[in-house]
């Protein structure tokens, strides 16, 4: 979840789901940006990619979720939605939704149903705007955001509901190698506001071509050493599967018997 567009969060739930799934995981993907519909259309591609090839992928069961909706179907399609979540909780080990860029009242409910929310934010200061307003001149917090604080309002909701908590990690993504002054402030930035609202902050993504390469046929970098073999690995390759292991390693599930 993020209400940025641009931040990577369908790339990283597609690596989410496919490296859960190569663990020997169930895993459902529910797509709930039905206008840009990325998560869906990664998938499409990845199906598309098992029927001309002759590889065996790892594929999830995949639903895609949304539409136009008129204000007096409103109240269907959050039960529906509802039902779908709980439903696919009761078949699956797993399930990993990618929620829009923007608030609505289907983000907040899938929010509010997350074991682990992770929220890829580029490294910038635009983008920690997601989290926190930042007072220029200072260069310090002046508060949360209104992100921050509807991710407070679906923690108290998901405490009501049945007791729980939501595990919620920022994962920076498309980190500089170069040193500079806006990744150092960004650095200390989103330390310090994890200390005030508690959230867990994991590296990212880097920014690599490899990723939209990726994208158009459905693959993620996981899938690399399978389908061209070991030697088509460079090291890029296999620090970017470094990189999404270590999202996965800190969501922190049970390993399997």
């Amino acid at each position: 979840g993020n209400e940025k567009g641009g931040s990577g969060k369908s790339t990283t739930a597609m690596h989410v789901t496919i490296g859960l799934l190569s663990q020997g995981r169930s895993v459902a993907s529910i797509d709930l940006d039905y206008r840009q519909g990325t998560l869906s259309r990664y998938v499409a591609n990845r199906q598309k990619f098992c029927s001309a090839s002759s590889n065996k992928i790892h594929m999830p069961k995949h639903y895609r979720f949304g539409g136009e909706i008129t204000s007096d179907k409103l109240d269907a399609e959050i039960e529906k939605l509802q039902f779908l979540i709980e439903g696919a909780w009761v078949n699956f080990e797993v399930i990993v939704i990618d929620a829009p860029g923007n608030d609505s009242v289907f983000s907040r409910i899938a929010h509010s149903y997350a074991d682990t929310l992770l929220t890829p934010i580029n490294d910038s200061l635009v983008d920690f705007d997601v989290l926190a307003h930042v007072d220029g001149e200072k260069m310090n917090i002046v508060g949360p955001s209104h992100y921050s604080e509807m991710v407070w309002e679906q923690k108290k909701i998901r405490a009501e509901r049945d007791g729980k908590s939501i595990d919620w990690m920022v994962v920076r993504n498309r980190i500089s190698s170069l040193d500079s002054h806006n990744a150092r402030d960004v650095a200390r930035l989103v330390s310090d506001l994890s200390q005030r609202i508690g959230f867990r902050v994991v590296p990212g993504l880097s920014e690599r071509v490899i990723f939209r390469e990726l994208f158009v046929l459905g693959l993620t970098i996981l899938d690399l050493k399978d389908v061209a073999g070991p030697k088509a690995l460079s090291q890029s390759h296999i620090a970017a599967r470094h990189e999404v292991q270590t999202i996965i390693n800190a969501i922190g599930l049970p390993r399997l018997k």
